[in-house]
């Protein structure tokens, strides 16, 4: 990999990362589902207007909008408007990747090998102990609706997967039309038009910032980058960045929050990690292993 396309690795895991305790400061503003609404308007327009349309069935953009754009994080900015702190949730969401395992097995037959079922049982310890401390620094209602979200999370790769090789960007920002009005529904249903009203007439130049960087460096610039390096660069070269993200997570919301973990919640987010190390590379370890024997 070149320095330059090392550069935009880090700097994408950098904004993913540090998009927790945005989404935190957001929060503070404006009420859940109404900065869903905006993130995904802002993300999704002008955007539409300078790029093509994915290829793909009607259905399946829907599909993929409702799951990993609205669902993903109507649970997730729910779970940290109710306990979540900032720093775990950016851990706890890299459950997905277990949840995508356990769906592909399910719907597309793909085949769970002994060291994916090992990480799966490292991090669901993890989560055990995180889950064993809930009152403290987090809530129980906060951790379950960031899993929810992390289920979300992973039927849209399901959906990414069925649909095939399609420009990512594309995807994102056509995927991000979708979300506007499901959240806008629940806003006037959960929050009502007089709480919407007072956020918006009382919006400060932090929920703006918050909504910009949501909308164009999380989504837009991220997810732009990262499909530029899968284009250029195998999966398998890529995808083990995205395991900094709850590193950055953990530590900026440490340093601009002040959120700490108690001994339990560390061990815990120490198991998590383990357990998506062995899932992504326990394969890579156990190929080379065999290569030695034979030789």
């Amino acid at each position: 990999m070149s320095a330059r396309d090392l550069g935009f690795a880090l700097l994408v895991i950098l904004i993913w990362g540090l998009n927790f305790v945005v989404i935190k400061l957001g929060l503070d503003e404006l009420p859940p589902m109404l900065l869903g609404a905006m993130r995904f308007t802002l993300a999704a327009i002008p955007a539409v207007f300078f790029v093509r349309r994915p290829q793909i069935p009607l259905r399946w953009l829907v599909a993929y909008g409702m799951t990993i754009s609205f669902g993903q994080f109507a649970f997730l900015f729910s779970a940290m408007a109710n306990g979540m702190p900032a720093g775990l949730a950016s851990l706890v969401l890299q459950s997905q990747a277990f949840f995508t395992l356990l769906l592909a097995a399910l719907l597309l037959s793909e085949k769970v090998r002994a060291h994916n079922l090992a990480g799966l049982l490292t991090a669901a310890a993890g989560l055990l102990l995180i889950g064993l401390r809930s009152g403290s620094s987090m809530t129980a209602i906060g951790l379950l609706l960031t899993l929810c979200a992390a289920l979300m999370w992973a039927c849209g790769n399901i959906i990414t997967k069925q649909v095939g090789q399609i420009d990512l960007t594309s995807l994102v920002v056509w995927g991000s039309l979708i979300p506007p009005l499901p959240f806008l529904a629940m806003s006037l249903w959960l929050e009502g038009p007089q709480q919407i009203g007072q956020a918006l007439s009382q919006i400060s130049s932090t929920a703006i910032f918050a909504l910009f960087y949501l909308a164009f460096g999380a989504t837009l610039i991220g997810y732009g980058l990262w499909s530029r390096l899968l284009s250029r660069y195998p999966a398998g070269q890529i995808a083990p960045f995205s395991m900094l993200v709850p590193v950055i997570g953990l530590s900026s919301a440490n340093i601009l929050l002040g959120e700490t973990l108690d001994e339990m919640q560390l061990l815990g987010a120490l198991l998590i990690l383990l357990g998506l190390t062995i899932n992504v590379f326990g394969g890579t370890l156990r190929r080379r292993r065999s290569q030695l024997r034979e030789s």
